[in-house]
């Protein structure tokens, strides 16, 4: 197989790895995305990950509490998540780092973009841990904002739907799958798969997104070869 990418930014959410179990880390969701991460490098693709944290904490589930002390909740979430993927791959004998929005240099680098970059070129798998570091933002915006600063060729959603529908497959058997949509489609029509300001951001910096199901067998590595799945969301 062939990639049509060179550098990609791949947003796995938080709940497609707690997988069945719906929290946690699910061992064999885990062990199937290191398989498909381990051909992408085998190919050449140089590979940044930004994980959701949806299966431990939501910072929507604060109902109560402070937006900003939950949404900080969030963000270290993602940093379990991103430490487990991170000693996951690197058992498979590919060097990996975990960068941080937030400082904890107890277990992370700092993210500092020309540092990822130059990861990159060194052959190393990149998890961008911890969102934006700043509350108010969605894992969504943290992957939008990481692909465009790392100059990707495409952001690709890894999520627990086959793509993006007109409205709920779960509560609407009869929901309407879209092949294709625009920036300006998701943002004038309301769609849920993205957030807006992720859509923006990635509509003015021309940056592709492909939302697909993670559980589709070896959906990460059809993705990356430019095989027709899921929903593909363009400037046009």
């Amino acid at each position: 197989m062939t990639p049509k990418y060179h550098r990609i930014l791949l947003k796995l959410s938080g709940e497609a790895l707690a997988g069945d179990q719906r929290f946690g880390l699910n061992e064999n969701v885990v062990a199937k995305v290191v398989d498909q991460l381990v051909k992408v490098h085998e190919m050449g693709v140089q590979i940044g990950l930004v994980i959701g944290g949806g299966n431990f904490w939501r910072g929507r589930q604060g109902t109560n509490m402070d937006r900003t002390t939950a949404d900080h909740m969030g963000m270290l979430a993602t940093v379990m998540n991103s430490l487990a993927m991170m000693d996951a791959i690197e058992q498979r004998g590919i060097p990996t780092r975990v960068q941080t929005a937030l400082i904890m240099t107890s277990v992370a680098e700092p993210y500092i973009l020309r540092k990822a970059l130059h990861h990159f070129e060194k052959g190393r798998i990149v998890i961008m841990a911890c969102g934006t570091g700043n509350p108010y933002c969605s894992t969504d915006t943290a992957a939008a904002q990481r692909a465009c600063e790392i100059d990707a060729d495409v952001l690709l959603m890894a999520k627990n739907v086959d793509g993006i529908y007109d409205s709920d497959p779960a509560k609407n058997p009869n929901a309407r799958k879209y092949d294709h949509l625009t920036f300006n489609d998701i943002l004038n029509k309301g769609l849920k798969a993205m957030d807006a300001t992720a859509a923006t951001m990635c509509m003015e910096n021309h940056v592709p997104v492909l939302a697909f199901a993670l559980d589709e067998d070896n959906s990460i590595v059809r993705a990356v070869c430019g095989e027709k799945l899921g929903t593909l969301i363009s400037n046009d």
